[in-house]
């Protein structure tokens, strides 16, 4: 049976400045612990339950100061969200307010989401101040729903959250006993029983099935103060007076219309977690959980026949706040040491502030690989072999060498190729993810692809290194000499010569001479007239040469016929 957990923060927008502002101020006493200064008379923020101010934040509307979110202390005296600015300070002379930021509630509401991955993996923000968690077939590794929620509850408190849990069968009921159930202690996290929600909600407000206002006043107006009261109403009438809201919010609750919940990241099925029992904070210590994980991450995906595309590393740190690495790799690979390769350089730079107390690995983009590319090493080893042994038994003792049959010859290359092809997937990878020194950056790594095209600008494309193989090069296209290094565009040369239309002696590029000792040409390259004159990239012919300098240099100059100028165009080797 599907369950699902209400995770509601009430005060959320305050709570995140007191946390914010705690943090900002042991992240810089840590700091000057190691560089060993130490301040013990400076005065510190202190956010305590007892010392700190009641804090309220403001949103400016019509040219009012208007309170947009109050803390658990302001909420105790009667302010609440929308009251204005000054009869909130009438009330608390002592107020302390900072300006709303949304964006920045919402941003660290992602935040939180994704660090409730480490309960389950398929996490949804629930509004501004509420996430929705599904547990089902989670909990038992916690020890049970009510382990599970007084885990996540005392976790929450530590980093300085008001939080109400409630679990449920349906989203709709667990946001409901979040906000409106009431536990023995206010403390307490309400668990409905499974198959129990009818029973469970109808003592609950309208209110609680997630109803405007406007609504919820107009049936409690009406008499209708309990969701039980509304469950003997005839729908035709229900609907009629009141819209479809209420009795889909009432389906909702009840179970009978499925509510999805979708996650903040998508859920994968190939993931490996670790939990530990006391923080970790040396490099040497996350590697070897990541070795951990990944050999039993590649286990699984062996087993189903598939590979690994892109992986991220989540480190989960005491404070409450989460560290990401991903990478990426050029094909299918499942090696447990050439994946390692690539977190490796990763470690120096992670920072794990207090203590990390659980990791996780995450397959995002697996595809299919079978086994035969995993052990191409392995097998063109025992073919040598094999391709031994069957030379001495047919030659007998003499030991004679007798020639390799063609279809060990065509075996024998093709393994050659797919291993080379795997030694350039792993250096790509290299490449791709930056690993190739302390100071490196993702390089992407691409082929030139021939394309339908005569003129040099767009004879080739560039692809994916790895790519599928099906492209083929022309013989025109193979026999023509190109030079090695095509500029991205031709660049104009000065010319001493009176007859500009015959190949000069000398020319100049960027500021220097260069006389030509050799020339062989020209090749002729007409425009291709078929395409519109906006995107030709040539209006007429040119005539390509390629020359020698005095000193050896190989150049590729062209004149361009129509307006009698030379210009070069690429660089030999």
């Amino acid at each position: 049976m599907k369950r699902v957990v209400s995770l509601w923060l009430p005060h959320w927008a305050t709570d995140r400045l007191k946390i914010a502002s705690r943090r900002a101020e042991a992240v810089a006493v840590h700091r000057e612990v190691r560089l060993g200064k130490v301040r013990l008379n400076e005065p510190r923020l202190d956010w305590g339950p007892e010392s700190a101010r009641p804090l309220v934040t403001v949103a400016a509307a019509n040219g009012r100061a208007l309170l947009a979110a109050v803390d658990e202390q302001a909420s105790a005296v009667g302010l609440m969200p929308g009251m204005v600015l000054a009869d909130a300070r009438a009330l608390m002379p002592d107020l302390a307010v900072r300006p709303s930021r949304p964006e920045k509630d919402a941003a660290a509401l992602a935040q939180l989401a994704d660090w409730c991955a480490r309960f389950s993996p398929w996490v949804a923000v629930d509004g501004a101040d509420g996430l929705l968690l599904d547990i089902t077939g989670c909990a038992h590794l916690f020890g049970g729903e009510a382990k599970m929620l007084e885990d996540l509850a005392q976790r929450l408190r530590r980093f300085g959250y008001q939080a109400r849990l409630a679990v449920a069968d349906t989203p709709g009921a667990a946001w409901a006993a979040a906000r409106y159930a009431r536990g023995a202690r206010p403390k307490d996290s309400v668990i409905l029983p499974p198959g129990g929600t009818r029973e469970a909600i109808a003592a609950l407000p309208v209110a609680a099935l997630r109803l405007s206002p406007a609504q919820a006043d107009e049936l409690e107006r009406l008499g209708l103060k309990t969701i039980a009261e509304l469950y003997p109403l005839p729908r035709a009438g229900l609907l009629r007076r009141f819209g479809p809201e209420p009795a889909r919010r009432l389906d909702q609750a009840l179970g009978r219309i499925d509510e999805s919940i979708n996650p903040r990241l998508p859920a994968s099925p190939h993931e490996a977690r670790l939990a530990f029992a006391e923080p970790i904070l040396e490099a040497a210590a996350i590697a070897a959980a990541l070795d951990r994980m990944l050999g039993g991450l590649c286990g699984h995906l062996a087993s189903e026949q598939l590979g690994a595309r892109q992986l991220r590393l989540a480190l989960f740190r005491v404070d409450g706040s989460l560290q990401h690495v991903a990478i990426g790799t050029s094909r299918p690979n499942r090696d447990p040491q050439a994946l390692r390769r690539l977190f490796a350089p990763s470690f120096d730079k992670l920072d794990p502030g207090f203590g990390i107390e659980a990791m996780s690995l995450i397959v995002t983009q697996a595809e299919p690989l079978e086994d035969l590319q995993l052990v191409l090493a392995q097998a063109r080893v025992r073919t040598q072999e094999q391709a031994r042994a069957d030379k001495q038994i047919r030659t007998g003792p003499a030991k004679i060498q007798a020639p390799i049959e063609s279809a060990e010859v065509l075996e024998e290359r093709a393994i050659e190729r797919a291993v080379d092809e795997a030694a350039l997937a792993a250096l790509a990878d290299l490449f791709a993810n930056g690993r190739l020194g302390n100071e490196s950056q993702p390089v992407r790594l691409v082929r030139p692809v021939p394309q339908e095209s005569h003129l040099p600008e767009r004879a080739v494309t560039p692809a994916p290194a790895l790519a599928g193989r099906k492209d083929r090069w022309s013989e025109a296209a193979l026999a023509a000499v190109r030079p090695v290094r095509l500029l991205p565009r031709p660049e104009p040369l000065e010319t001493d010569e009176t007859a500009p239309e015959l190949l000069p002696a000398s020319f100049r590029w960027r500021a220097r001479p260069h006389r030509i000792r050799l020339a062989e040409g020209p090749e002729r390259i007409e425009p291709e007239w078929w395409r519109p004159a906006a995107t030709n990239v040539t209006a007429g012919s040119r005539d390509y040469y390629r020359v020698e300098d005095s000193e050896g240099r190989r150049f590729w100059l062209y004149h361009e016929r129509t307006v009698s100028r030379w210009y070069l165009h690429g660089l030999f080797a």
